[in-house]
């Protein structure tokens, strides 16, 4: 999906980021039923944009475990 403008959209970092800047991701809601998505140590950087059912999706897939790597 392109020509989403995100340059005045409140971004919300992950629950799971940490205050040492490691890993972390950061969604935003361009006020219609799309979700971006950003590396957070790149602001700057490309974001990515989903349709709401594409986001939805896979956050059930999360939910489920269907992503779990065994130790």
């Amino acid at each position: 999906m392109t020509g989403a403008d995100l340059s005045r959209v409140a971004w919300r970092k992950s629950s799971r980021s940490n205050q040492q800047g490691g890993a972390c991701v950061e969604v935003a809601w361009p006020g219609d039923t799309r979700t971006a998505v950003r590396d957070s140590k790149n602001p700057a950087g490309p974001a990515l944009v989903f349709p709401a059912a594409t986001w939805s999706a896979f956050l059930g897939a999360i939910r489920t475990g269907a992503f779990h790597q065994p130790a």
